[in-house]
C-alpha cells in the first residue's frame, strides 16, 4: 500500500473512530430504525473513503461525512416509501409491559412527529437539536444558506409543536 492511500486509510479509521456514534445517532434519528442507521453510516464512510481525495478542506470532512449520511437517509427512506405502499406492515401479536409501552409511545409520538415534517425542516431540527450543530454548520452540511437553516428550524419547531399536541 503506497504511503497516501495508507494515510487516507489511517485518517478514515480515525474518523470513523470518533464520528461512528454520532453519525448513527443523526441517521436513526432521521430513519427510526438503528439497524438501517448502521448500515446507511456504513456505507457513508464506504464512500467517504473513495472520495475523500476531493475534499480540500480538511475542516469539511466531517461536515461531508454527515451531508453522506442524510443523502443516504434521504435514499433509505425513499425505498421505504415505496415498499410500504407495496407491502403493509405486519401486525404485532405480544402486548408490551406498561412500562416499555410508555416509552414506545413517546418515542413514537416523536418519530411521527419528525416524520411528518418536510425533508429539510427534519434534517435541519435533527442536526440542530440532536447533533447541536450550529446554524452554519447545518447550512454547510446540506448546501443550503443560513437563513434557509433558520427559516426550516422555525417552521420546523412550529410544525413539530403542532403535531406533537395533536398526538397527545
Amino acid at each position: 500500500m503506497s504511503v497516501t492511500r495508507q494515510a487516507a486509510a489511517t485518517a478514515t479509521e480515525t474518523l470513523f473512530r470518533e464520528r461512528y456514534s454520532e453519525m448513527v445517532g443523526l441517521a436513526g434519528l432521521l430513519l427510526d430504525d438503528r439497524g438501517a442507521a448502521e448500515e446507511v453510516v456504513q456505507d457513508a464512510f464506504a464512500k467517504y473513503h473513495l472520495n475523500r481525495h476531493r475534499i480540500t478542506d480538511p475542516e469539511r470532512e466531517v461536515s461531508y461525512l454527515r451531508s453522506i449520511v442524510c443523502n443516504l437517509a434521504r435514499g433509505r427512506l425513499r425505498r421505504r416509501a415505496i415498499e410500504r405502499r407495496l407491502r403493509p406492515a405486519p401486525r404485532l401479536e405480544v402486548a408490551p409491559t406498561p412500562d416499555v409501552a410508555l416509552a414506545q409511545h413517546k418515542r413514537h409520538t416523536v418519530a411521527a412527529g419528525l416524520a411528518a415534517l418536510p425533508r429539510r425542516q427534519r434534517e435541519c431540527v435533527v442536526l440542530r437539536y440532536w447533533l447541536d450543530l450550529s446554524e452554519r454548520d447545518i447550512a454547510e452540511t446540506l448546501g443550503i444558506a443560513r437563513g434557509s437553516v433558520k427559516s426550516h428550524l422555525h417552521r420546523g419547531l412550529a410544525a413539530l409543536e403542532v403535531r406533537l399536541e395533536e398526538l397527545r
